[in-house]
């Protein structure tokens, strides 16, 4: 098989670039789950969320005034204290709160704020400065450091079709995997075995000895992926969209016993410039009711105390609505956090200060690698300031 040959196709070929030289011991993961093994949990919302009619401070004149058509109206909130309430549309989050599963820090963000979605959603996945372009994510960052389980099979998963900057580390990749199944069968397509079959004419071309080497691992692997996945049937009731699928397929591998520690997905749709209501009513709604199946199928396989959810999105909106009955993008930003484990529940600091803008804009108060730090930290037990090239202050919610 010639290169030009073996480039054409595309779409596999892309695809296996996505699987990295680390997944041939994932054959060895019908092992029992190592003693303590942990699970974290990466939701992001991509397009930029916004925080304020998410978490609502209805208590707060300001919101009213800067928000004449949009602002969710005192009534319909969900209270969780005397200033701050969660979106009417995430009803199915209350009892995740009321259990003291549920964690909110407010205005997280970090210096010099910048608003493209791009540049923003890089920074957060690299957890770089904002002036610092880095080729490598955190969760990559954590692949590559000299971890206690790095000697063990395990691995990081983005349920996605593709991988995010943030699972790409300098030795190891995390692996996209959407479908189980599909992955398996992709690896016995007969491009993909003649492949690995001519392998000592693609090892002499080029660089595709690398690609060559993944692929045949990918094979050696699918296989267990797709089987072990298929021991654990879900005992939760997931909402029947893209999201709930993309959950319930996390839930499939923490619950089949897969030695995993990291899983990554998105939810988009959040860039809500215009009619916005409406929009981020469905997409919260949706990412509640998701959230809820997924932690009560962790609940009844005994798994929830042993994960941690974490989510984020790369930046809030402004504080004032815009003319077309939406919102332009922001800076500081709320994070969730889901687990039977949390040390602090509810909502752990202050409300955004709407009174101390920053040119309309809320001020950070947390920077959101602290975040990292403490989740590398206290959960994965890495040293985070090797992991983050420097080191930040940890929070208590762990």
């Amino acid at each position: 098989m010639k290169r030009r040959d073996f480039l054409k196709n595309t779409s596999l070929a892309s695809g296996a670039f996505l699987i990295p030289s680390f997944l041939k011991p994932l054959e060895a993961m019908a092992l029992n789950k190592l003693s303590g093994h942990r699970n974290l949990v990466i939701i992001q919302l991509s397009g930029g969320n916004d925080g304020l009619n998410t978490v609502v401070p209805f208590g707060l004149d300001e919101y009213y005034q800067g928000r004449k058509t949009i602002a969710i109206a005192p009534d319909k909130v969900i209270k969780l204290n005397d200033v701050q309430g969660l979106n009417p549309a995430m009803e199915a989050l209350r009892g995740l709160y009321d259990q003291g599963e549920m964690s909110i820090i407010n205005s997280v963000g970090y210096p010099n704020p910048n608003r493209s979605h791009f540049r923003s959603m890089d920074i957060w996945q690299t957890a770089s400065d904002s002036d610092q372009y880095l080729s490598t994510g955190w969760i990559g960052r954590y692949l590559d450091s000299n971890c206690k389980e790095c000697g063990f099979p395990y691995a990081a998963i983005e349920v996605d079709d593709t991988l995010s900057l943030a699972m790409k580390g300098g030795n190891l990749k995390g692996i996209a995997v959407k479908d189980p199944q599909q992955l398996y069968k992709n690896t016995r397509e007969p491009f993909f075995r003649e492949v690995i079959n001519d392998n000592k004419e693609m090892l002499d071309e080029d660089n595709l000895g690398y690609l060559y080497k993944t692929m045949i691992e990918t094979s050696s692997s699918a296989k267990y992926i797709l089987e072990k996945s298929k021991t654990y049937k879900s005992l939760s009731d997931y909402p029947n969209n893209a999201f709930g699928n993309q959950l319930k397929t996390i839930a499939k591998f923490i619950n089949s016993g897969l030695s995993t520690r990291v899983y990554y997905v998105s939810l988009s749709g959040f860039d809500t410039h215009i009619n916005q209501v409406n929009q981020q009513a469905r997409l919260l709604q949706q990412y509640s009711e998701g959230i809820n199946a997924f932690t009560n199928d962790l609940k009844k396989a005994g798994n929830f105390k042993d994960t941690l959810v974490l989510t984020f999105s790369e930046f809030g909106r402004r504080v004032q609505q815009n003319a077309s009955d939406g919102t332009d993008h922001g800076t500081a930003n709320n994070i969730f956090l889901y687990g039977g484990n949390l040390k602090e529940q509810g909502i752990i600091n202050a409300a955004p200060n709407l009174k101390d803008l920053d040119n309309g804009d809320l001020k950070y108060q947390i920077d959101f690698r602290q975040v990292y730090a403490t989740v590398l930290d206290k959960w994965l037990a890495v040293d985070d300031a090797k992991v983050l090239n420097k080191k930040f202050s940890s929070l208590n919610f762990i």
